[in-house]
């Protein structure tokens, strides 16, 4: 079982920065890939980003290359997402997701049907 909890939302203006937190427990973190996804109202949840539980490895959905990076430090069981140059497009629910099926070092899933544990999500809300 792991457990996530998700921090570091809030209201910004467009252009600016935020960094959220997913906060984990449990003993296999350290062996999962982990995901941040996000949802729209109205909307589907999207696959944002992923990072192998190795850290050498990380995937990006196309349209936020260049402005999002995720990080992660096993020995915190934290995984990080730096949001910057925010657009309102950007306004949706982060949550963050694990697993509990195996996967290599290297993997970075980045299917919804990929992750079986998922936090509460923290709002992000990008004005014009």
């Amino acid at each position: 079982q792991v457990q996530l909890v998700e921090s570091g939302g809030g209201l910004v203006q467009a252009g600016g920065s935020l960094r959220l937190s997913c906060a984990a427990s449990g003993r296999t973190f350290n062996i999962s890939p982990m995901g941040w996804f996000r949802q729209a109202p109205g909307k589907e949840r999207e696959f944002v980003a992923a990072i192998s539980w190795g850290s050498s490895r990380t995937s990006y959905a196309d349209s936020l290359k260049g402005r999002f990076t995720i990080s992660r430090d096993n020995a915190k069981k934290l995984v990080l997402l730096q949001m910057n140059s925010l657009k309102p497009e950007d306004t949706a629910i982060y949550y963050c997701g694990a697993t509990s099926r195996y996967y290599s070092y290297t993997s970075t899933p980045i299917e919804l049907s990929n992750y079986d544990y998922w936090g509460q999500g923290t709002q992000v809300t990008v004005s014009s």
